[in-house]
Parts: structure tokens; sequence; C-alpha cells
């Protein structure tokens, strides 16, 4: 007899209001794993975790001022990925691209306010290929996009299709402090560098907020280890504005905040649209503004991994962990005024890069590091080959479960991340390629500007060699390399889908 699918009720405890096959259809219990049905089957839980955001100033990732012990513990469980990239440095874009596993190019999705839904609705998301396979899939927070902080407290943009529950907290910095928040531009917080020095404590906070609820949530899933989960936790942190208590700021003295320098001699050798994400506002920046607005990016940063360690300790205190594979992420870079830029939607490193760690505890060795080229893409086949099912038709991204065995195998070797400018003749494409040693960008195809940047000799990508002949033969290969990318990221019609207005209903099973 089969046993109906279970709901967490927000009451707390469980309920069963459907069957199985009142949810998901005969048809797909044909494909149902044979742990589903077995007495002993123990498949592995997922707690995927992404901080918004957030640039590599971890500890783990050698920070010399940042504190994120941990963040920190979970590197040292499992294998950090030191050179690894969204596909899109803009929430919406980036999230979408995680968790449908496609590029943005053949997800339709290239600007915020937008779900896959309305481009590619009978496409299977990350989250609803583990529904599709009995898991629970909850959601936390931020996982789709938000427009922060107005979305706070509510579903924002986001799929019902691939979520079981959905929790939405909203704390002090949402409901209380706007008032007190200090912005560029007053008034304006989400797009634009504010700030506030919160004299409330960690829990009365979104983000603290989260923290409770995931606590919540796996003690429940903690008793019934007969279904696995897959939760998603979205902090919202260090996204601005960049609300924490006080106490962590007092844990980076303003006066000791560094500051980028010869940012005027570095954008000489730069195209145009390489700076395109500049913005006006970022121009009211004095040299204290820029302290404040880095201590309390520090700040925000410390205080989510707070709330990171609060959800780790609760998985390890319930008999979690031997059995949960951990991922934590961020969905893009951030700029802290190298080359002149602030903020995302640039194609250099620091917009590009992002922390990944992923803690797998029947695969791979703890406390390694893997250094070639990855890409958030990749999570999607990862996961799902990490908890023995079949990956769904489509995906873009390659497996990591052979670098998590051994962090030295090469993989793909690259990485593609893309944005959009706009220009006055229409929308223009730029992307840009990683390799292990070298980002190769072109602007246009190259019509409006090209950048290279050897990382052996130049990491701060401050020397263009685009232009240098000695390096004709670097571009010209690396060009035919990129293109070859490039063109792998489109949909099969070649056409990237279009948006349509129109909602899309929940269908679980026939999308």
């Amino acid at each position: 007899m089969l046993r109906p699918l279970v709901r967490p009720s927000p009451r707390g405890g469980f309920h069963s209001p459907r069957t199985l096959v009142g949810i998901l259809g005969t048809v797909c219990l044909l494909a149902w794993p044979a742990w589903a049905f077995a007495a002993d089957g123990a498949p592995p839980n997922v707690l995927f975790i992404i901080s918004d955001d957030l640039n590599n100033s971890v500890g783990c990732y050698d920070h010399p001022l940042v504190k994120t012990p941990n963040i920190d513990r979970l590197a040292d469980r499992g294998v950090r990925f030191d050179r690894a990239y969204c596909q899109f440095p803009l929430c919406g874009p980036s999230r979408n691209s995680v968790l449908t596993g496609l590029y943005p190019n053949s997800s339709g999705i290239l600007g915020n306010g937008q779900i896959f839904r309305q481009t590619i609705p009978s496409h299977i998301s990350l989250p609803q290929a583990f529904r599709l396979q009995r898991y629970f899939a909850g959601r936390i927070g931020k996982l789709y996009h938000y427009n922060v902080p107005t979305s706070v407290g509510t579903n924002g943009h986001d799929d019902p299709g691939s979520w079981e529950m959905e929790l939405n907290p909203a704390g002090c910095d949402r409901l209380l402090e706007e008032p007190d928040i200090f912005s560029l531009r007053p008034g304006r917080f989400g797009g634009t560098l504010s700030w506030y020095a919160s004299p409330r404590d960690d829990r009365l906070h979104t983000d603290g907020m989260l923290a409770d609820d995931a606590e919540w949530v796996l003690e429940r899933c903690a008793r019934r280890q007969d279904r696995p989960f897959f939760l998603a936790v979205g902090f919202y942190r260090p996204h601005t504005p960049y609300v924490a208590p006080k106490p962590y700021f007092e844990g980076y003295p303003k006066e000791r905040m560094p500051l980028v320098e010869g940012v005027e001699q570095d954008i000489k050798d730069l195209p145009a649209h390489a700076l395109g994400s500049h913005k006006k506002e970022h121009e009211l920046l004095t040299d204290d503004l820029r302290r404040q607005a880095i201590q309390a990016y520090f700040a925000s940063i410390t205080f989510m991994d707070a709330q990171v360690g609060r959800v780790l300790d609760a998985l390890d205190r319930l008999g979690l962990a031997a059995n949960t594979i951990v991922v934590f992420t961020s969905d893009h870079g951030y700029h802290l005024g190298e080359h002149g830029l602030w903020q995302k939607m640039s194609l250099f490193e620091e917009s590009a890069r992002v922390p990944l760690i992923i803690a797998a505890p029947r695969t791979g060795r703890g406390g390694t590091v893997a250094s070639t080229p990855v890409g958030l893409i990749d999570l999607y086949p990862t996961l799902v080959e990490l908890c023995g099912f079949d990956r769904p038709a489509g995906l873009q991204g390659q497996s990591l479960v052979p670098i998590l065995r051994d962090p030295a195998q090469p993989g793909r070797g690259w990485a593609l991340t893309q944005v959009t400018r706009q220009t006055k003749e229409g929308r223009i494409f730029g992307f840009t390629l990683r390799t292990a040693r070298w980002r190769y960008t072109e602007w246009d195809q190259g019509r409006q500007g090209r950048e290279l940047y050897d990382h052996e000799r130049d990491p701060r990508e401050q020397a263009n060699l685009a232009a240098d002949a000695a390096h004709a033969e670097q571009v010209r290969d690396l060009s035919a390399q990129l293109a070859a990318a490039v063109g792998a990221t489109y949909p099969e019609s070649g056409e990237i889908p279009e948006v349509s207005p129109r909602v899309w209903a929940p269908n679980l099973t026939q999308p």
C-alpha cells in the first residue's frame, strides 16, 4: 500500500491531506527511485545555503580581515572551489540559471523580476526534480529573485512548482529600521549603497529569523528520516542595505577598511562597456563613506555567517550531518571599489567569482581545494548525481562529482559569464571566459572591445593585454574557445526564449 505524501504543517508536525497518486500521478511512480520502497533506504539529504551579493570576502578564501568561522568550518568538511563563477552577475538571471541548470540564453531570463515559467514553463527546476523523487522540498528566504528589501517577507518572484513549503519571515531590518538606514539616495535601499548598525539582537533580524525557521524545519525533518529533504535557505545579507547588529560593525574598525587605489590608471585601457555598471551616485562617495560602506559590508557578512553557523549546529545536533550534502554559495560576486566600480553587473573577477563549498559526506575528502574553474550551472547535475537519480534532459552544466572525488581533476576547465548592455542601437552582450590562467572578454563579439588578463601575473586584472601584439595568438585561441562556449548556451532553436506576460498556472506533473 502506498504511503500518503506528507506535508509539513505550519503549526508543527506533519499532516497527509493527499495521496501520492493524487499529487504525482501513476506515471511518476514509475520513475521513483528504488529507495522509496526499500525498508532500509537512506538517500542523502540536501541543505542548500545561498547568500545574497556575497563576493569572496570569506575567511577560508584567505581574506585578511573578514571573519567567517562557520563557513570556514564547512570548508573543513568539504571541497572548496577556488574558481567558481556565476553565469550572470545579477540576482534574477543568476538564480534562475542555478535553479534550472541552464545558461541565461536558454532560460530566457536576462533581467530581474521574471521567472523561468514565463519562458520555458515545462522545464523541471532543481528542487522540483527532488520533489518528483519523493523528497520534501522546502524554501526559507530568498532562492529565486526578490526585490530586496521591498519583497522581504513575501514569496517574491518565486516558483510555486519548486517547493512544498515556503517560509518568508521579515525582521526588524525590513519592518522597523528603514527610516534609520543611511543611503546615498535617501529612501532608496535595494540598488543603492546603504547601511545601518542596528541596536537590535541577531534573532530580531530577517536572517536571524531565517536561521530560526531552518532549525524548526530540520527538527521536523529529523523525525521523518524515512523521507529525505531538500532544504534551501536563502540569506539576504550582505545585500544592501547592509544592516547588521552593531557588535558586528565593531569587529571592523572603520579606519582599517582598505580602499582601492590607482583607479584612474587602471581603467585607461578598458572598453567603455567594461565600466558600464558604474552608477552616477557612486561619485558621491568620499573616502570616509567608502570605509563606512566596506565596514558595513564586512559586518553583514560576519552576521550572515553566524546564522549559517546556527543552521549547521542544528544539523549536527539533530544527527543529520552524516547523511546531508551541504552546499554554500552566493548568486554572484560584488565590487567594493575595484576598477572604480561598486556592486555587480561587470565581467571582472570581483563581480563574476563566488564562494562555493560542497560538503558531501559520502563523496570526496574534507578540507580540500579544487582550483579548476567551475560554474554555478554545475550544481544541478552534481546534486542529482550525488543523490542517485538521473538528471533531467537538457541540463547544460557538468557534474562536479569527479572533482569532489579528486579535486585535481580538470573537469570542463573553464567557466562562462555574461551580461547585457543597453546602447542607442539596442541591447548588446558581453561574454567572458575564465580559464585556469586567463580571463578573456568580448563585448558585442569583439566589435565594441576586448579584454585579456593573465591571472598568473595580474590577479587584480589591471593590465588589459588584448591589444598587445605579443598576445595576438592567445587572443585568437581564446576568442575561438569563447565562441564555441557561447554557442552552446542557446537552446536547440538557437534563439533566446521570449518572456511571456502570462501567469503560469502551477501543475507539478504536467507543466
